[in-house]
């Protein structure tokens, strides 16, 4: 799902010149491993990874990573410069200390350049400053190790995954609104185990535990009446896996668009619809809903969704978006842990050409 977020930050600093993008259309013709990297047609872009780990000592905590590109003149500005602005990076690195009570984050922002930022398929990389994601060259399983340091937390961690990534959406695109192009090409890592380390308020652990990895890009997707979503990563104990989305209209009703996906235990993925599946906010935090009943009859799932702590909204620097993201726990028919993310909740997301 991850939509716009902080895409729109880079929007407001950067107009973007009036070239023609490719648009997310069905029938995309993915090539692996080259599609784990950038897309520099799409305008937007982002490689996202979730996670919930554990000490020796049982301390838990969460931690998010995300690499954002956000194309500004498509490289039809005539500058040959290796500094043209091209491109806009941001990332974004938070942790949820749950133990210690305490959410953490940090952002940067950075154009594509030397050693700045940027992502790269003859690197196997994707980075910004010292926040990076590497892949193990020459691997196509998906081996990854992620870095990131701030003044109040770090991280270094590997990620193996143990299913192969999946396909969201029908026909190669995640169709978020009527309309040609209002859509994504989304690939997930739905299972990602996790070891290394994390450091925070001087003292370091050593952790291990699950991992989800979301890689988007597209150039358009929300409508004018949509205005946030609630975003749902679910990894359970019995080795099965639910992504679910859905987006809220103006009118207060439920898109017809929202969907999502189950992945069984072989790994395979099952397409849901939005009349598949049901989500109920329950409990609040301010304006955000931190407990969710999730059901999907057909597979006779029935969830509590309860954040870990209630308060895990980002705000934005510089008056960027606000938005809740944070690490989950799920009891009821099955138990297991994963994410959350709720927008719109501040004021409404507006698509890339509103």
């Amino acid at each position: 799902m991850r939509l716009l977020r902080f895409a729109l930050f880079c929007i407001a600093l950067l107009p973007a010149a009036d070239v023609s993008w490719r648009p997310a259309l069905p029938g995309y013709r993915y090539q692996f491993p080259r599609d784990h990297f950038e897309h520099e047609d799409f305008r937007t872009e982002w490689w996202y990874y979730t996670g919930n780990v554990t000490d020796e000592g049982g301390q838990r905590f969460g931690f998010e990573l995300v690499f954002f590109r956000q194309g500004q003149n498509k490289g039809s500005s005539g500058n040959k410069s290796a500094w043209a602005v091209d491109d806009i990076y941001l990332a974004h690195a938070a942790l949820t200390d749950v133990g210690g009570k305490q959410f953490l984050y940090d952002e940067r922002l950075n154009r594509r350049g030397p050693g700045v930022a940027g992502a790269g398929h003859e690197q196997q990389r994707i980075w910004n400053g010292n926040w990076a994601a590497q892949w193990n060259r020459g691997d196509q399983t998906g081996d990854q190790t992620i870095d990131a340091v701030t003044d109040k937390f770090r991280f270094h961690l590997q990620l193996q995954p143990e299913k192969p990534f999946v396909i969201q959406g029908e026909k190669g695109v995640s169709q978020k609104a009527e309309g040609r192009g209002r859509a994504s090409h989304y690939v997930s890592f739905p299972r990602l185990r996790v070891s290394g380390s994390i450091s925070t308020a001087g003292n370091s652990h050593r952790v291990q535990g699950t991992a989800w990895m979301d890689h988007e890009w597209f150039t358009e997707q929300l409508s004018e009446e949509q205005t946030g979503w609630d975003w749902f990563s679910v990894q359970l104990g019995n080795r099965t896996e639910l992504m679910l989305f859905q987006l809220r209209r103006k009118d207060g009703s439920i898109d017809p668009f929202s969907a999502g996906t189950f992945v069984d235990a072989q790994g395979q993925a099952h397409h849901l619809r939005k009349e598949d599946f049901t989500l109920q906010p329950v409990t609040r935090w301010q304006k955000y809903p931190v407990e969710w009943r999730l059901e999907v009859p057909s597979l006779h799932i029935a969830l509590m969704c309860r954040a870990v702590l209630q308060n895990q909204e980002l705000t934005g620097k510089g008056g960027g978006p606000r938005y809740w993201e944070g690490a989950v726990d799920y009891t009821g028919t099955h138990t297991g842990v994963g994410y959350l993310e709720m927008t719109g909740y501040q004021g409404p997301v507006r698509s890339i050409n509103q």
